[in-house]
């Protein structure tokens, strides 16, 4: 079963747009803010149930085009923007997406580290921003999850990611659940821990089921994720990291 398939299921599972995703939206898209995104025309590539999107226009973005590979992403997405006149959402892979020097700014978050191609799918969000454009990604970090490649990437590769989504969703409850009473009782000092320690179990348990989910899942060095917009032929590239254990990368492109 394709990714963007499985992923399909979380979308429709967990629909709703939380208050808290605007932290992790805030998080993300570092070192940008409302700032570099009010007035502007945007692209959310791989925007599964649209929540990133949603922030964007709340933020002021003067219109978002928001896409994704499976259909039930997309009605999800549509369900959540369908008060906003200045989306459009649209059922497309990424390395399909047709424009070329449109937006002011390209953001994909938590989508390329899942793809088969992540280089492709940088140089086709470079294609799409207009020169000076931004292109803005958010990854996982291998610095900060060792212990995930090393004890969960096994199991994730080995038998999760070939478990039948709804069968998933019941086992993860499996970790869910320790997670949950761990978060309450510890007193956490890790950035990402003391974020998602307030979080409702609904939403501990979506991300505890996201990881478990897909049948690719990079962790990248910073090198490697600087590197990743540096090929696409962005430059002025940043890297910020992320409650200690992703990347956040925004590249420039160049004018000619």
């Amino acid at each position: 079963m394709a990714s963007a398939d499985r992923f399909a299921f979380e979308w429709q599972t967990y629909a709703a747009v939380l208050p808290e995703y605007e932290e992790q939206f805030r998080r993300w898209m570092a070192p940008l803010g409302p700032a570099d995104i009010a007035g502007k025309r945007v692209l959310d590539a791989g925007c599964g149930m649209g929540r990133n999107s949603v922030w964007a226009l709340r933020w002021g973005a003067a219109e978002v085009v928001a896409f994704d590979a499976d259909g039930r992403s997309v009605a999800a997405a549509q369900a959540n923007l369908a008060s906003y006149p200045n989306v459009r959402v649209q059922t497309l892979s990424v390395y399909d997406a047709p424009w070329t020097n449109e937006f002011d700014l390209a953001f994909s978050i938590g989508v390329i580290h899942h793809l088969a191609d992540p280089a492709a799918a940088v140089r086709k969000l470079a294609d799409a921003v207009r020169p000076g454009g931004r292109v803005h990604i958010w990854v996982y970090g291998y610095e900060g999850n060792e212990w995930i490649e090393r004890f969960v990437s096994p199991v994730r590769r080995a038998i999760t990611s070939h478990l039948p989504p709804p069968l998933l969703h019941v086992l993860t409850y499996g970790c869910s659940a320790p997670l949950y009473v761990f978060l309450r009782v510890w007193p956490v000092k890790h950035p990402y821990l003391r974020q998602i320690r307030n979080f409702r179990f609904s939403h501990l348990h979506s991300i505890a089921f996201d990881q478990l989910l897909p049948a690719i899942a990079r962790y990248y060095r910073r090198s490697e994720a600087e590197e990743l917009l540096r090929q696409a032929g962005l430059e002025h590239v940043s890297v910020v990291h992320v409650n200690g254990n992703s990347w956040a990368v925004d590249g420039r492109k160049p004018v000619a």
